[in-house]
């Protein structure tokens, strides 16, 4: 418990630090960009390093001198645009990155459910498969292999992190109806409840029932005394790993 609260922080803090050494490249280039903006203005006008500056705040000011003073006026503006330019840009990449460091990368997670969301709504005849450990990642990446549309969901935000293999993650519990519902269990040819706990399985097979009567429904459980609950909550199919592994096993002499 220590260890995993240990490794949790630990990542916390490594991705803190990755965004907000991520910041400090746009607020690097914020500041030469001003430095040499400060520095050309300094060689092509004349003026003091205030004045200057003065001119990175106020750009009309780079106009009124050039009514009451000689020099490379056309050249300054043309280097004036460029820097300005670059103080925009880096101006907005600071945004960017400043918003990503303080809510930790939010709007990028919230753009990516919403995209996840609404790919799984043009969907129809898909598989759902909820939970992401080794059976349900198995047959998840066996339906793949065939051409099939997947959605998984997986309450473990560390797991939906680490499944970048498949494209439509679900975050939350499937033993909850909205959660099905965003995954278009509905719309599903099949349900599968991979998770490592027979209990939970048969919770996902009896919301399963009443919201995709029609779906196929595979329910993993522990030993064969789940097996007729399982049936009686709607499974069509129950598995039973360790038996299915024992039968390969036997196959296989």
């Amino acid at each position: 418990m220590v260890g995993s609260l240990a490794v949790g922080v630990s990542g916390t803090v490594g991705s803190v630090r990755g965004r907000i050494g991520a910041a400090l490249v746009p607020i690097g280039l914020f500041v030469v960009t001003g430095t040499v903006g400060i520095v050309g203005f300094v060689v092509l006008a004349g003026i003091s390093p205030v004045d200057a500056a003065f001119w990175l705040l106020d750009p009309t000011s780079i106009e009124l001198h050039f009514q009451h003073h000689s020099g490379p006026e056309q050249v300054t503006k043309g280097f004036a645009l460029v820097v300005f330019s670059g103080l925009i840009a880096s101006g907005l990449w600071i945004g960017e990155s400043v918003l990503d460091t303080v809510f930790g990368g939010q709007f990028r997670e919230e753009l990516r459910r919403v995209q996840t969301e609404q790919t799984i709504e043009g969907l129809s005849g898909h598989v759902v498969i909820c939970g992401y450990g080794m059976f349900g990642r198995t047959v998840a990446q066996r339906l793949r292999r065939r051409g099939e549309d997947v959605v998984v969901v997986e309450s473990d935000s560390t797991v939906v992190e680490a499944a970048s293999d498949e494209p439509l993650v679900i975050e939350g519990d499937a033993r909850r109806e909205d959660v099905l519902e965003r995954a278009g269990v509905s719309r599903a040819r099949a349900v599968v409840a991979a998770i490592d706990d027979s209990n939970v399985t048969i919770q996902i097979a009896i919301v399963t029932s009443q919201l995709a009567p029609d779906a196929a429904l595979v329910v993993r459980v522990g030993d064969e005394t789940y097996e007729s609950v399982a049936r009686r909550a709607g499974a069509d199919t129950v598995v039973i790993p360790e038996v299915v592994s024992g039968s390969d096993v036997v196959d296989g002499l």
